[in-house]
């Protein structure tokens, strides 16, 4: 058997495409027929499989998938997007603190910046509304992954602190849990001029 064998695929709705199921966003139908994301994969419930990017979510709402794959009549928030990026985003936010309570990450200009000279970071991040000319004072590690769509606020929120600009992790599991959820909250994320925009957007079935 090859690797992608050995992988629990599900396909998207959206697109047809067979993924490991970890890089999709699993949806539940509960019982009062409301379509609830499912972002820890542990609701209860046959799930329903979308590519995470809020262009893939519209298309299954659109074309009435999740209720064809659900067998039944299914109602979707008008916020359902946005409920989606606030929990992927609280998700990487829990995720990226219990990493600095261990350990693996550090904040603030200096600590970053010394972390990326002695080549112990792996992971750079830096909030979306932080300053451009200050931020590229810093550079991703080589071979490394730069994360740059949280606000301040959220990177501050998981230090403890009321902002956060430069964050860095090492390597090693934790940091790829963080990086994976920052990865599906990215496609829910949308920016303009590096400014996180609202669009005040509805969606409906």
């Amino acid at each position: 058997m090859n690797d992608i064998e050995h992988k629990a695929l599900r396909k998207c709705l959206a697109t047809g495409e067979s993924l490991d199921k970890t890089s999709l966003l699993r949806f539940v139908v509960g019982p009062d027929q409301a379509l609830v994301p499912d972002v820890l994969g542990k609701l209860p419930g046959r799930g329903l499989w979308v590519t995470p990017n809020r262009a893939a979510v519209k298309v299954a709402i659109k074309k009435g998938l999740f209720a064809r794959s659900a067998k039944q009549s299914v109602k979707v928030s008008d916020t359902l997007l946005d409920d989606i990026e606030q929990q992927l985003a609280e998700r990487s936010v829990s995720l990226l603190s219990l990493a600095r309570k261990a350990g693996f990450a550090v904040a603030g200009y200096e600590k970053v910046k010394d972390w990326l000279a002695k080549g112990s970071a792996h992971v750079l991040l830096q909030s979306s509304d932080g300053s451009a000319r200050g931020k590229s004072k810093l550079s991703t590690p080589y071979k490394g992954v730069f994360i740059g769509w949280f606000t301040s606020q959220e990177l501050g929120t998981a230090f403890g602190r009321q902002t956060t600009i430069h964050c860095a992790l090492a390597s090693g599991g934790m940091s790829q849990r963080v990086v994976h959820e920052a990865q599906r909250l990215k496609g829910f994320r949308e920016f303009k001029g590096g400014q996180k925009i609202t669009t005040g957007e509805k969606t409906a079935v």
